[in-house]
């Protein structure tokens, strides 16, 4: 089920970014065929949120014969995802060339940090150094304070995985025209930079500066915020255009003694909003705010915890989350209306599809 069903790639194990991108694609139908060491796994199955739905083999692929099988299984793939650093899969002699003899119309999708050439491409980094050297660190975080780190989402994720799911699927549909497959760079620094395009663009406008903590979408604006309640919890405010913020100040009982509605977007009426702000959502908890914002279009949501999240009445009604094996898992997204995806499965153990995966392709290891 899902639009990528009937399409096989096979993915060569690691962390964060490739998997990810693996998960996608399985996700939405396609098989992925994760290829690990012969090793025990440090995580069990049904936690490898990552590896769900996807078949595992193991080999050791410094042996002659299971590199050998694995050219026998890309033979009947239609792509490849890895993660390693430039040269790692060429020294294994499973680099793209030895791929696209065997396979002409297979898809090397290679996922790095820094990407396959450049000053930095050999260096090792994590998701911290590639945002910070687009230049998306610097601008998150708090005014007058140090660089808030987000999590990994920006980079492992966002410009990571998803960019590397995103390139093979496009590469794969040229190739379904040219009948040739080809190498597919996907470098976090690159991901986090495309994600960064409307801030390069602004910061050259003059609309957007460097000063953290200043501008509109970034702490700056003092109706595009987060509140404390009185409860200690957290409400979120995004009232950008002037129909938005009206309603969220009559909400308030602001009308007349707030900014009004257009003039809240210059920036020096900020400072003004900011403190009444903070006192207003200080005298209520978190869930008397709700029942106020209750069908409203002011942008409020409450600030939930990930537990809280996956009991919140909207993703209930949307099935945002399915339990499998007493864990809780995000559904496949997005949602398609014809070529539906379907619940995803969890991890295989390691290695527990080998013998059949191997035999389909002609192939028996002692």
């Amino acid at each position: 089920m899902g639009p990528l069903a009937g399409i096989r790639i096979v993915e060569i194990e690691g962390i964060g970014p490739c998997p990810f991108g693996g998960m996608l694609l399985s996700d939405l139908g396609a098989e992925v065929i994760r290829v690990g060491r012969p090793q025990p796994s440090f995580l069990q199955a049904n936690f490898d949120v990552m590896s769900r739905g996807k078949k595992s083999i193991t080999l050791d692929l410094k042996k002659p014969e299971h590199k050998e099988a694995l050219l026998k299984l890309l033979a009947t793939a239609d792509a490849l995802i890895e993660g390693f650093r430039p040269g790692v899969m060429e020294r294994l002699g499973i680099g793209p060339d030895v791929c696209l003899e065997v396979n002409p119309r297979l898809v090397f999708g290679r996922m790095t940090g820094w990407g396959q050439e450049g000053p930095l491409a050999p260096r090792a980094g994590h998701d911290i150094n590639y945002i910070a050297l687009a230049g998306a660190l610097h601008g998150i975080g708090r005014k007058g304070e140090r660089p808030t780190i987000p999590m990994n989402l920006i980079g492992d994720f966002g410009g990571g995985g998803l960019l590397l799911a995103f390139g093979v699927v496009t590469a794969l549909l040229e190739a379904q025209k040219s009948g040739k497959g080809q190498v597919v760079d996907a470098a976090m620094v690159d991901g986090v930079a495309a994600l960064m395009a409307s801030v390069y663009a602004g910061m050259q406008q003059g609309f957007w500066s460097d000063k953290r903590g200043e501008n509109l979408l970034d702490s700056g604006a003092a109706f595009y915020e987060v509140y404390e309640t009185s409860d200690g919890k957290y409400v979120s405010i995004g009232a950008l255009e002037p129909q938005f913020y009206q309603e969220l100040i009559e909400k308030l009982g602001l009308v007349g003694s707030a900014p009004a509605a257009g003039d809240h977007l210059n920036p020096t009426k900020w400072g003004e909003l900011r403190p009444t702000l903070e006192e207003l959502f200080a005298q209520k908890t978190r869930d008397e705010w709700c029942k106020v914002f209750e069908d409203s279009d002011a942008c409020f949501a409450p600030v939930l915890t990930a537990a809280e999240a996956f009991e919140h009445e909207h993703h209930v009604a949307r099935r945002s989350f399915v339990d499998i094996d007493g864990i809780k898992h995000a559904v496949a997204a997005p949602r398609f209306s014809r070529t539906k995806s379907a619940d995803p499965a969890p991890a295989t153990e390691r290695g527990a599809d080998t013998e059949e995966v191997l035999r389909e392709c002609g192939v028996t290891l002692s």
